[in-house]
């Protein structure tokens, strides 16, 4: 039993001994949240990992969500000047995706004899929003001000942003430089005529944003 134990403990010691060389060589992630990082100029929305998530109330028994992707647009960006950046995107509403078959095709239902869709409706116009101000705060975060299009209503909307990072992707996937950015925001759907089953499902929308830009 002692040799057992003493074999044992000898292989412990000998696995952990080799974490530290392990560790030394185990890459780098590309990405990096220094802003340092920033080169700036015009850059292309990253449609396959730009995202928009949206959270309502279900009848105060759950939260629901869903999202919206396939996202285009365009960033402009100085690093020495951040509060100068715009933001310019477009959200192909028609595109939504739920985990529900039934729920997406009543967001996408046509309008009934009344004229009027109880979500978006069938072909609905894509979304757009458009910077109008960019307040720094911190290192890392700001609040972009902008019109929010949708449903064929103009709101202004207020995003909280955070920098999440920058760099070069590796060559085999491009070699583009990317940079990325969390953000939240709340809005109200009824402000933008969708306002079937307030306040069963709740008129607050929360956005949950993942932006992802290349050049």
């Amino acid at each position: 039993m002692k040799n057992y134990l003493m074999g044992g403990a000898l292989l412990v010691a000998a696995f952990a001994a080799t974490l530290p060389l392990e560790a030394q060589q185990a890459p780098q992630l590309p990405g990096s949240k220094s802003a340092a990082a920033i080169t700036g100029g015009t850059y292309q929305a990253d449609a396959a990992h730009t995202l928009v998530g949206w959270r309502v109330d279900h009848f105060g028994f759950s939260p629901y969500f869903g999202l919206f992707g396939d996202i285009t647009g365009t960033l402009v960006l100085d690093p020495k000047n951040p509060q100068a950046a715009k933001v310019d995107v477009t959200i192909p509403v028609a595109k939504v995706t739920t985990a529900s078959a039934g729920l997406t095709a009543h967001l996408l239902k046509p309008a009934g004899e009344n004229g009027k869709a109880d979500f978006f409706g069938a072909a609905p116009a894509p979304a757009r929003f458009v910077s109008t101000k960019v307040e720094v705060s911190g290192a890392d975060k700001a609040k972009i001000t902008g019109d929010l299009t949708l449903n064929g209503v103009t709101r202004p909307v207020v995003l909280d942003a955070q920098f999440y990072g920058a760099g070069k992707a590796p060559a085999m996937m491009g070699g583009k430089e990317n940079v990325g950015f969390t953000a939240k925001a709340t809005i109200k759907r009824s402000d933008f005529g969708v306002g079937y089953a307030i306040p069963l499902v709740s008129d607050e929308v929360v956005l949950d944003i993942v932006a992802a830009f290349q050049k």
